[in-house]
């Protein structure tokens, strides 16, 4: 076999005996050696924060940005029009009393606090920030207030059991992320609490089937 290395080329030795072979890089090599990232380097940098200021550092650099004051006008106006129709609902749905709660008392309270807080978010909230912009995380806030505004709707006609087993499925599977099983399983061990509480303990007039 013809070989057309010169003649005054010296041989390579190779690699002795039990050596490793060294491979020398290049520029381009070591450069693109250099951009490979530690897959867990952002949680890595998250405990090596010793303060509690230094974790909030961490979060504002990598979260979204500020939505700025108008945004957070609107949300608080969205936010508190859904209180006070949630008010409204429950109203006519019965408030009863303190002693003897009527099935609009609970979903009375809880909306009277969301238009309370928002209203609270306009004029004091600002101090804290402009909020972060809308992501594609925002829409759950959206799905979970349209499955909420359902129940309330249907929870007259055919009782609590099957509109709060559905809704907490939702919630838990679709919203929260868990598996058909922990989401089924969690669901009915909410509704049984509810029931145990509300309709069991403290005899409450909340619709319900059995």
């Amino acid at each position: 076999m013809i070989s057309n290395r010169p003649a005054d080329m010296p041989l390579d030795p190779g690699p002795a005996d039990g050596a490793t072979p060294t491979i020398e890089s290049s520029p381009a090599t070591a450069g693109a050696s250099d951009e490979i990232r530690d897959p867990v380097g952002e949680n890595l940098r998250l405990e090596e924060a010793e303060t509690p200021e230094e974790l909030v550092s961490i979060w504002e650099s990598e979260g979204p940005a500020p939505s700025g004051g108008l945004a957070n006008l609107v949300s608080c106006l969205v936010t508190g029009g859904l209180g006070l129709a949630g008010m409204a609902l429950s109203w006519n749905l019965g408030l009863g009393s303190l002693v003897d709660p009527g099935p609009g008392f609970f979903p009375f309270a809880v909306a009277l606090i969301a238009a309370v807080l928002s209203a609270a978010q306009i004029f004091l909230g600002r101090r804290g920030g402009d909020g972060e912009k809308f992501t594609s995380y925002s829409m759950a806030v959206v799905w979970g207030v349209v499955s909420l505004a359902i129940f309330v709707a249907v929870l007259p006609l055919i009782g609590f059991e099957i509109p709060a087993l559905l809704l907490s499925f939702v919630w838990m599977k679709h919203l929260g992320g868990e598996s058909w099983r922990s989401a089924t399983i969690y669901s009915v061990l909410v509704v049984a609490a509810f029931y145990a509480i509300f309709v069991a303990a403290l005899r409450t007039q909340i619709p319900h089937l059995f």
